[in-house]
């Protein structure tokens, strides 16, 4: 963490490498293009996401994927995700921000955990898909999703579990429990 905040400060580090710093840079980036928009999240700031998070791993970043992807699961196993339709993933994200029945967290990790899946872009999906997903807690004051380095290994689990089955229930009560962070009062 304190090598993370003297690259976000504009400073190498010996011993990262440039990959490495270039993600951190660009995942500041992301964060501050999110943090500045007005509006309700569409397709194309999403885009535009991923055209920042993504600028220097990504085949074309910022662009929806169309060709195969997929996802190594460990263990041999290879999750390929299905082919991209523009058009259906503007309905979903349509119909799921417009959903008035689901809370504003549950919309942001129904849409995170549905683009993860679907790998949407050719690559950086996850980091594109938590800053989406913050953009809606953002704007519903809902706090932030931001899962603690130290549960890591058992959110990859999960996720990996979800890859598998498209059943997003334990992963999405997981992250609420262990990965919401919003304001707490503190008593006097």
């Amino acid at each position: 963490m304190p090598q993370t905040q003297t690259i976000m400060d504009g400073m190498s580090v010996a011993g990262v490498p440039i990959e490495d710093v270039l993600t951190i840079v660009n995942l500041k980036r992301g964060w501050q293009y999110v943090t500045v928009q007005d509006g309700p999240l569409t397709l194309a700031m999403e885009k535009q996401i991923n055209k920042i998070v993504a600028a220097e791993d990504a085949l074309v970043p910022g662009e929806l994927r169309q060709g195969q992807g997929g996802i190594d699961l460990g263990d041999e196993e290879f999750f390929e995700s299905p082919l991209i339709d523009e058009l259906q993933e503007q309905n979903f994200l349509q119909k799921t921000l417009e959903a008035s029945r689901m809370t504003t967290t549950d919309k942001a990790l129904t849409l995170m955990y549905h683009n993860m899946r679907q790998q949407i872009f050719w690559d950086g999906n996850k980091r594109t898909a938590i800053l989406s997903a913050n953009k809606i807690m953002i704007d519903g004051g809902a706090g932030l999703i931001n899962v603690p380095l130290s549960k890591w290994d058992k959110w990859n689990k999960l996720i990996a579990d979800f890859y598998r089955t498209n059943d997003m229930t334990k992963i999405k009560q997981w992250t609420y429990d262990n990965g919401i962070q919003g304001l707490q009062a503190r008593g006097k």
